[in-house]
C-alpha cells in the first residue's frame, strides 16, 4: 500500500489530502483533479480529506481559479468536548 500526503484546494481553501495506491500516480504537483464521494477524517485534531473505495479521484481539465492559500483547514486544531445535558 502507497500513502501520501498532498494539499488540494479550490477557490475557498485548501487541506491536507490523504492518497493512497493508484491516487498518488494522479496528484502530481499542478494536476487539476475532481473528487468525488471524499470525505473527512479526523487525524490528531485536524482535518484531512480522503476518498475511500465508494469514489473517484480523477484527472480533469486546468482550472480556471488558483486555490485560496491562506485558508489552509487542516492547520484548524479540533477537540472533541462531551456536553452534559441539565
Amino acid at each position: 500500500m502507497t500513502i501520501a500526503e498532498c494539499i488540494v484546494g479550490d477557490e475557498t481553501g485548501v487541506i491536507v489530502f490523504t492518497a493512497r495506491n493508484e491516487q498518488v500516480d494522479v496528484l502530481k504537483e499542478g494536476a487539476t483533479v475532481n473528487l468525488r464521494n471524499a470525505k473527512i477524517d479526523m487525524f490528531r485534531g485536524s482535518m484531512r480529506l480522503a476518498v475511500d473505495k465508494w469514489g473517484r479521484v480523477e484527472p480533469t481539465e486546468d482550472a480556471s481559479f488558483r486555490p485560496k492559500e491562506d485558508n489552509n483547514l487542516s492547520l484548524v486544531e479540533y477537540e472533541l468536548v462531551n456536553v452534559v445535558d441539565e
